[in-house]
């Protein structure tokens, strides 16, 4: 049996995270401009620099680093990052439990959104997306590779029904 576990993520993963995100795109390089490519495949100094401005989690298959994530805030979004999952531990929903862990995460404290960009030939990554309710509105670009930006709306853990006064 498959032991699955998500944790928030520490100094001493930053190798483990740059080795995942290498392994994960290198399959994609010849479709990323060079600078772009460098940005989305960071150096264990940038994942280490992260820690500071955002959050980042990993995911243990059976005590193995497998799969991660990063979160930045910005304004009353948070920007989802650097997800990638090693195609060993694909089939096991976790994309959707990081997604998951990552909106709990929002709610709890108080973003309004979710967003994010991708590469439009990242199909897998696009569907997952979709599915857990992610919306396409918008292009762009990142160093001449384009993008796709998505965003998914919150509902805030304060919302509630009303109750008729008696």
């Amino acid at each position: 049996m498959n032991r699955i576990e998500i944790k928030t993520a520490k100094m001493c993963d930053a190798e483990a995270i740059a080795f995942i995100l290498a392994e994960v795109f290198a399959a994609y390089e010849s479709l990323y401009t060079k600078k772009a490519y460098a940005a989305t495949t960071p150096t264990n100094d940038v994942i280490k620099a992260r820690f500071a401005i955002g959050q980042t989690w990993i995911v243990l298959l059976n005590c193995e680093t497998v799969g991660t994530v990063s979160a930045v805030p910005r304004s009353a979004d948070l920007y989802i990052r650097s997800m990638a999952i090693l195609p060993k531990a694909r089939g096991k929903k976790i994309g959707e439990r990081l997604l998951e862990t990552i909106e709990n995460f929002a709610v709890e404290n108080h973003y309004k959104r979710l967003t994010l960009s991708t590469t439009p030939f990242l199909d897998r990554a696009i569907r997952l997306y979709e599915n857990f309710g992610f919306v396409r509105n918008g292009a762009g670009e990142l160093f001449g590779t384009p993008l796709i930006t998505m965003s998914k709306e919150l509902r805030n853990l304060c919302e509630t029904v009303s109750i008729d006064k008696l």
